[in-house]
């Protein structure tokens, strides 16, 4: 993990790292255009990005929205393929969710593939007063 580094500072996303992989590797990214991505990088409330620290090359990344105040969702989460195993998927979400203005917030999230990752974080499913009303953006597996 001491090869690696992880910041907040949305100037170094590499926007062409985060395209690459959501557009062709994340079955929930690959309905947006590259347009979308920029458009929601702009609007985030928080972006976290994993850098190697001799290259400086991005390996891993999530997003955030929020109020700001009480509540975020979190999006994006992902890690190279080539640098998984060594912990960096869960520094990642530490860092967005426990380390930073968001610690005391209520996190949302939606993963068909993650659940022993973010339990582990206390995500659970959300009991009967949770109502979601699914989207409708054509190709988002969402709606």
């Amino acid at each position: 993990m001491s090869e690696y580094e992880l910041s907040d500072d949305p100037g170094r996303t590499d926007v062409d790292v985060v395209w690459g992989y959501l557009s062709t590797d994340a079955y929930w990214g690959r309905w947006r255009t590259r347009a979308h991505l920029e458009a929601q990088l702009a609007s985030a409330w928080r972006v976290v990005g994993v850098f190697e620290r001799a290259t400086g090359a991005q390996v891993g990344f999530a997003r955030a929205i929020s109020d700001g105040v009480a509540i975020a969702y979190l999006a994006d989460v992902f890690v190279l393929p080539s640098v998984r195993g060594q912990g960096l998927g869960k520094a990642l979400v530490r860092t967005m969710i426990d380390e930073g203005p968001g610690a005391r917030f209520r996190w949302l999230l939606h993963t068909s593939d993650a659940h022993s990752l973010y339990g582990g974080f206390g995500f659970v499913r959300p009991d009967e007063t949770f109502l979601e009303r699914l989207g409708t953006v054509q190709g988002n597996p969402e709606g």
